[in-house]
């Protein structure tokens, strides 16, 4: 199959297909587009043509459109939506995605949608899952599985698994349940169909399943979903009732929407912004990182004020002061990306001190190593051995703390639920930088005599 490739031929072609309303030529053309191309379409329209779009289209298709689509583009599009047209998308759509897209409307218009919603048990499944968190495993779950009864026996399992699964767009395991709807284990597809119909289910399920609470962070769900290669994982309420599950394609949007975060706290921005957002949505964002740098840079150039008359007598010092600063930020990010790394994907071993006193020994190793080659440059350069060392010297020492600094702040962080990303970005650079030059002036004072 060909790659689908947005160009500006084919969207001035769309949009004069839309002016012109030339329907039927519209429909034939997206009709064999998948829905998540229609999507980047869609994203590149202005509001009325992209409205115009969405109600051309069959909502068996427009509806999964809405789930692909940017969210601002989403929220102009069902404000141009009747109640009655939205109540026609959720119908074809799975319980969670017409949830997140309930929860985004106004509120003075949910209970009307709800009210239109024509099949009685998919909006009653969605209100259900209206009233759970949106950061937990309840807010990410869907009702729609298939489940057995312990006492049914085979014959009355095949009967009933055939209902429920034509409600169920893939199914990726078939869960047990006793009367109470309590979870009690997965049956083999293979044993249901090498078994008697006259079986009891309860002879041949597999009493072992991984299943998480409706109040567990969908960051913990990812993690045992990846450490046991699932497809998809059962929810259980606090009686350990069967209520819902969870599919690999919704993990993999809770792992990107995770990774999106750290990587753009450790960039420096504290809130979740995209590239098209307004100039004053990116400033609050970047702002206060920078205003971190601003104190750190005023904090540096005072404490080399404190050294002023050193650096008169041997101003070789402040030509390696950038060289210093830069390399004890580089080493803290380091550390802490690893342990951050680490943390994320729950691999980290040994206690907090064992991790220091192995990041220790890395620090120094690699210290070691880069304070020989600037000793030896240094000493070449300016010809003066004593200079060279108390610079090479306090590079050791630099690296050293930036090191430790770097391993035990995110590490810290933690264990006080703080997200550990912080220390990866500005905070631990800025930092670093002030014990960087804070050291490296205090050891070449003391070894130059001065």
């Amino acid at each position: 199959m060909t790659p689908f490739k947005l160009t500006e031929e084919l969207l001035s072609e769309i949009g004069q297909l839309i002016e012109n309303q030339q329907n039927s030529t519209l429909e034939t053309m997206l009709e064999e587009v998948h829905y998540a191309d229609i999507a980047e379409i869609i994203n590149e329209l202005n509001d009325g043509q992209a409205t115009y779009l969405i109600k051309l289209l069959d909502s068996d298709k427009t509806s999964d459109v809405l789930t692909e689509l940017d969210e601002d583009i989403r929220e102009a599009i069902l404000n141009n939506l009747s109640a009655k047209e939205i109540a026609g998308e959720l119908e074809e759509l799975d319980t969670d995605d017409a949830a997140d897209i309930i929860g985004e409307l106004p509120k003075e218009i949910v209970n009307e949608v709800i009210s239109k919603i024509e099949d009685r048990d998919h909006a009653k499944d969605i209100v259900d899952l209206l009233r759970y968190d949106e950061n937990s495993a309840g807010g990410l779950m869907a009702k729609e599985l298939v489940k057995v009864r312990e006492s049914w026996n085979v014959l009355t399992c095949v009967k009933e698994m055939r209902a429920q699964a034509e409600n169920v767009t893939r199914v990726h395991s078939i869960y047990v349940v006793d009367d109470d709807d309590k979870l009690k284990g997965r049956l083999s597809l293979k044993d249901l169909l090498t078994t008697s119909t006259r079986s009891h289910i309860s002879d041949v399920y597999i009493p072992k399943v991984d299943s998480v609470n409706v109040n567990e962070k969908p960051e913990e769900v990812a993690k045992i979903m990846s450490k046991y290669d699932l497809e998809a994982i059962p929810v259980v309420d606090e009686m350990g009732r069967l209520v819902g599950r969870i599919t690999i394609d919704d993990i993999v949007d809770v792992i990107r929407e995770e990774a999106e975060r750290d990587y753009q706290m450790a960039a420096g921005i504290s809130q979740d912004v995209e590239a098209d957002d307004s100039i004053w949505d990116l400033t609050r964002a970047r702002l206060p990182w920078l205003f971190l740098g601003l104190v750190g840079g005023v904090g540096a150039a005072a404490i080399m004020g404190g050294f002023e008359d050193m650096i008169s007598k041997h101003a070789i010092l402040f030509f390696f002061t950038p060289l210093i600063a830069a390399m004890a930020g580089n080493v803290g990010v380091q550390s802490s990306a690893i342990i951050v790394q680490g943390l994320a994907n729950d691999d980290l071993k040994g206690g907090v001190g064992n991790r220091l006193i192995k990041e220790m020994l890395l620090a120094t190793l690699n210290g070691l190593i880069l304070a020989g080659v600037l000793l030896i440059f240094t000493w070449i350069y300016k010809g003066d051995f004593l200079t060279a060392l108390a610079i090479s010297i306090s590079l050791v020492v630099v690296i050293i703390v930036a090191g430790l600094i770097g391993t035990f702040i995110p590490l810290f962080l933690d264990k006080r639920g703080i997200d550990p990303a912080i220390a990866t970005g500005p905070f631990i650079t800025t930092s670093n930088d002030i014990f960087g030059i804070l050291i490296y002036f205090s050891i070449a004072k003391i070894l130059l005599g001065i």
